[in-house]
């Protein structure tokens, strides 16, 4: 996570991929679930992005909202997210080095240009 600019923050994130599941994973998120992509927005996430090299994902995106942790608390409250979730969850293998209780883990910014 990266200190707000704005009312912004800007988020990057690391997971290893499954090799055998990534076309699968990909197949997904060429079509992701409209109403994930809701509940996406409606937690405050835009210019979200999902990047793969070899059998890393890396995850950018932005938070326009005031309080992330409820948010996200929100999103994985959503039945549905939880649905998609069960789903993503067995192709992904997060890395050794994730904070407590992470999932994808939380990149440090350290260059930031606009």
């Amino acid at each position: 996570m990266c200190a707000p600019s704005g009312n912004i923050q800007r988020f990057g994130q690391v997971i290893k991929i499954r090799p055998a599941t990534k076309q699968k994973y990909i197949k997904y998120h060429a079509a992701v679930w409209p109403d994930i992509l809701r509940k996406i927005r409606d937690c405050n996430i835009r210019n979200y992005s999902i990047f793969l090299k070899d059998d890393t994902l890396f995850a950018y995106f932005e938070y326009v909202g005031r309080d992330f942790k409820a948010d996200m608390a929100k999103m994985a409250a959503d039945p549905r997210t939880q649905e998609w979730w069960k789903i993503m969850k067995p192709m992904q293998k997060p890395v050794p080095t994730r904070a407590k209780g992470e999932w994808w883990a939380t990149m440090k910014e350290v260059f930031h240009n606009d």
